[in-house]
């Protein structure tokens, strides 16, 4: 019994051990280079720090609380002359006085806007526009990620099958050179003949090693791109959908795009900013509020040492005249408004033009692939035909190497146009503006633009949101 429980053991574990290891697919390297892309990492501190800027426009609306605590010690030499002896009736003489003086303050005070005609309102407006606006960069960081990612698992893929046939072209060609020498050894061709099958045999080697370096350069790119290099990769997946005609796509990218949304916060965040050059040339009213005390020894001995004031009062203030500074600041802020609409206008020009392009060569490729389809048969039934005339001795080896040569440059040329057009339809989904880890249902967890400002968008001051922001932090840098 023993001894076939340990059969049966070594029997499951050397099945383990003989199965083949999961082929990497394409969602498995969009899942790493999300994961692992320092560019996301990056974007994501800048896009904290955005949050931080509305953290800081909240707090102007709040008062401010201040303390001052001074202390200080002086010290005097006094020197003289002075009567002595009773009442002063004695002879003058020399006198010497130290005196040493103590004095500490204390001030609390709280200052508050209480009208600035919506300076800090528009200030917080201002901020969280800046937020929505980074937000959508973030989106457009992350579909560079992911087209990275797809472009460097189709090169490794293309690379591998050009490699392949490139492979294959080297067995062929030497099979025709031993077939060209024995014919030589039996007087069917020349000398010629077989120095062209070994030039070719040497061509064909040449352009295997190219190969095999652009597969090198392929693996060092998705090491880039996924943070590994690849495995096994598995085939590639069905390619998702992109609309059926240009148009439509072009209508998607001008309403989702990210590029497109970060430029129209943009524009929202320059209005405001014309609002705001407005409310700086008015007055401002504040309420302060104050409470001093102070406390003095002199020599040793207490004196008004306790001394406790309080003050109230109102502040009205207002720039008359700055040199014109508040009017430059005014025609400014109009100046970049105007530039902020005109760059949201030019950004849907490129956005469309972009998707047209891309749609455009999608076209191009499914036509090259349709033509290389065809070019293959032909290459495939004329280098059969050379072949047989040449083993009757109606063609020559090179025309024999010339034929095979056709083959593979069709063949290469189907593989090149299925990834090119392969590649296109996620380039045609970036310029759309729906290249996300959501919109391809990875289904990984993603960075929650909206956690860490929810958190800090009142300012928190306390230990536990201060526990809460350490938690996000730390959940942004996994």
């Amino acid at each position: 019994m023993r001894n076939w429980l340990k059969v049966m053991t070594i029997s499951m574990a050397a099945a383990v051990v003989a199965l083949p290891a999961r082929a990497e697919t394409l969602a498995d390297a969009l899942i790493a280079a999300y994961r692992n892309s320092n560019l996301m990492q990056q974007n994501q501190a800048v896009l904290r720090a955005a949050d931080e800027d509305a953290a800081i426009a909240m707090s102007a609306l709040r008062p401010v609380v201040a303390y001052a605590v001074r202390a200080g010690s002086s010290y005097s030499h006094t020197e003289g002359f002075g009567a002595s002896g009773f009442l002063g009736t004695g002879p003058v003489v020399p006198t010497s006085s130290w005196s040493k003086n103590f004095n500490a303050t204390f001030e609390l005070s709280v200052s508050l806007t209480l009208m600035d005609f919506g300076r800090r309102a528009i200030a917080l407006e201002i901020a969280r526009e800046n937020v929505m606006a980074t937000r959508q960069a973030l989106v457009s960081v992350e579909q560079d990620v992911l087209l990275a990612a797809v472009r460097a698992y189709v090169q490794v893929r293309l690379q591998l099958e050009i490699v392949a046939l490139r492979q294959s072209n080297v067995r062929l060609i030497t099979q025709e050179l031993r077939a060209a020498q024995d014919r030589f050894e039996v007087g069917e061709i020349t000398r010629t003949d077989v120095s062209i099958a070994e030039a070719a045999l040497a061509a064909s080697r040449a352009n295997l090693a190219a190969a095999e370096g652009d597969l090198k350069v392929a693996r060092e790119t998705y090491k880039a791109a996924t943070g590994a290099y690849p495995g096994t990769l598995a085939p590639l997946p069905k390619s998702p959908a992109i609309g059926k005609s240009m148009e439509e796509a072009r209508r998607v990218a001008v309403s989702t795009h990210p590029t497109i949304r970060q430029s129209q916060h943009t524009v929202k965040a320059s209005d405001l900013n014309v609002s705001l050059a407005e409310a700086a040339m008015k007055p401002v009213l504040g309420l302060s509020a104050g409470i001093t005390g102070s406390r003095t020894e002199a020599d040793g001995l207490l004196r008004d040492s306790d001394t406790l004031g309080g003050s109230v009062g109102l502040n009205l203030s207002q720039t008359i005249y700055a040199g014109g500074e508040y009017s430059a600041r005014y025609r400014k802020a109009v100046a970049q408004k105007e530039g902020a609409r005109a760059g949201l206008h030019q950004t849907v020009v490129v956005i469309e033009q972009n998707v047209g392009t891309l749609w455009a060569m999608f076209e191009v490729y499914n036509a090259s692939i349709e033509a290389s389809r065809q070019q293959i048969v032909a290459a495939q039934a004329a280098f059969d035909g050379v072949r047989e005339e040449a083993a009757l001795g109606a063609r020559t080896t090179l025309d024999v190497l010339d034929a095979e040569q056709d083959l593979l440059n069709a063949r290469a040329s189907r593989l090149e146009s299925e990834a090119n057009r392969y590649y296109a339809v996620y380039q045609i989904l970036a310029g759309m503006g729906l290249l996300t880890v959501e919109h391809l249902n990875l289904g990984i967890p993603t960075y929650d633009p909206a956690a860490y400002y929810n958190a800090v968008r009142n300012a928190p001051t306390t230990s536990v949101q201060g526990k809460k922001l350490d938690r996000i932090l730390k959940r942004g840098n996994n």
